[in-house]
């Protein structure tokens, strides 16, 4: 009966990863990610870089979590690591932004063309207080 539990969390447990990294895969892949981030970054020569970075952060950081291992860093060195990840992810999000259109069309059915700079502050002051509300607070 345990070995038959153990299977069956196994099964699940693999079945989520592939189905989480699929939807990564298709996220870069499919909407060009990566190609758009280097034309909004104005860094076309270093395509593989940013696919070498972005695969290596992946399994590395996958491995870290997965093996239990600490990172003993000084706050400074937290910092910095936390900031270069909120910058990718900042731009991720930037780029799918500029692929899908979403915020003109958004600000446009909302009557808001005028207003769309503080539209975007708006929407980047929100997701900083809310990350500092939860990292310090929280």
């Amino acid at each position: 009966m345990a070995l038959l539990q153990s299977s069956l969390v196994v099964l699940i447990g693999l079945a989520g990863g592939v189905t989480v990294g699929s939807g990564i895969v298709a996220f870069l892949i499919v909407l060009d990610i990566i190609p758009r981030l280097t034309q909004l970054t104005r860094s076309w020569n270093h395509l593989r870089s940013h696919e070498f970075a972005i695969i290596t952060g992946s399994v590395g950081f996958t491995w870290i979590d997965f093996s239990n291992a600490h990172l003993h860093l000084f706050p400074l060195g937290a910092s910095l690591i936390g900031l270069f990840a909120g910058c990718f992810i900042g731009m991720l999000a930037g780029a799918l932004t500029e692929i899908i259109n979403v915020l003109p069309i958004l600000a446009k059915r909302m009557g808001m063309d005028g207003y769309m700079i503080w539209f975007l502050m708006a929407m980047i002051l929100g997701k900083v207080i809310g990350s500092l509300f939860e990292w310090l607070l929280y």
